[in-house]
């Protein structure tokens, strides 16, 4: 796989987890749920449109022939990883020992689904 095939996965992956991120935002800094309130709420816009990207990028993945057992672990499996540790430094969610040992294990599940890349 080629370098910037790579690099569109890694966009697709931070892409992926920042619209996860937006998304929770928009239920932080808005109150109104309403239908109006839902479409003046750039949080939820933000994610909407990162969530889109995402898709797109990762559709670019998948075309140029990495497989589909590959690409959607390391794409679920890094987004949970990158949430996790954004929700814990934005959203002052604190995790325990045992989450973080959790973590651990994903990142290291990672590296060996992505070793055969």
């Amino acid at each position: 796989m080629s370098p910037f095939t790579v690099a569109m996965l890694i966009l697709a992956i931070i892409l992926n987890a920042l619209a996860n991120i937006l998304i929770k935002a928009s239920s932080l800094y808005s109150q109104d749920n309403s239908l109006i309130g839902l479409i003046y709420n750039f949080w939820l816009w933000g994610g909407l449109i990162c969530f889109g990207l995402a898709l797109v990028f990762y559709r670019y993945v998948l075309s140029k022939g990495l497989a589909l057992s590959i690409a959607y672990p390391i794409m679920t499996t890094a987004g949970f990883a990158i949430v996790i540790l954004a929700s814990s430094i934005f959203f002052h969610e604190r995790l325990v020992t045992i989450q973080w040992v959790g973590i651990g294990f994903l990142v290291l599940g990672i590296w060996l689904i992505a070793s055969k890349i």
